[in-house]
């Protein structure tokens, strides 16, 4: 594979509308050479339309470590209170979070990046929230991903 300096997508796998103008995009790029898994906001709007800032990228082994977590949750959510799932480290200093939350009366998995460094500990930009009943279509796009991200 050609080193690239830049996200290239490979494979779109599918989509979560989240609103008439936003959905979730799970698809795989790659970048330097590497393959991810990414889930990413893109809007459509009249003065822009095409992926914002918000989304997360899974390497294969943070894949092959988040897709059994979420494969075990019930089909209907129970939760009354957010639930952290696990922390999976991807790099030093930075954790992708997956957890059940709730907001405005809504219950979501959301995938977020915990920043650990010294300049700053906290919750970064980098993340997505994925409403609960589209539980079984994201761990089936996230199970795709898995595959060609193995492939090299």
């Amino acid at each position: 594979m050609a080193e690239g300096k830049e996200f290239k997508p490979l494979k779109e796998l599918g989509a979560v509308a989240l609103s008439e103008t936003s959905e979730l995009k799970f698809y795989v790029d790659e970048f330097k050479g590497h393959r991810y898994g990414s889930i990413r906001t893109f809007v459509r709007g009249d003065a822009y339309s095409g992926p914002t800032k918000a989304g997360v990228t899974l390497n294969a082994r943070v894949l092959e470590e988040t897709i059994p977590i979420l494969e075990k949750l019930p089909a209907e959510s129970a939760a009354t209170e957010d639930q952290e799932l696990v922390r999976i480290p991807k790099k030093a200093g930075v954790e992708l979070v997956v957890r059940v939350t709730l907001h405005k009366d809504t219950v979501g998995i959301d995938l977020r990046e915990w920043v650990d460094e010294p300049g700053f500990k906290g919750w970064s930009k980098k993340g997505v929230r994925v409403p609960y009943k589209d539980l079984a279509a994201m761990v089936g796009y996230m199970r795709q991903m898995k595959a060609l991200v193995a492939k090299l």
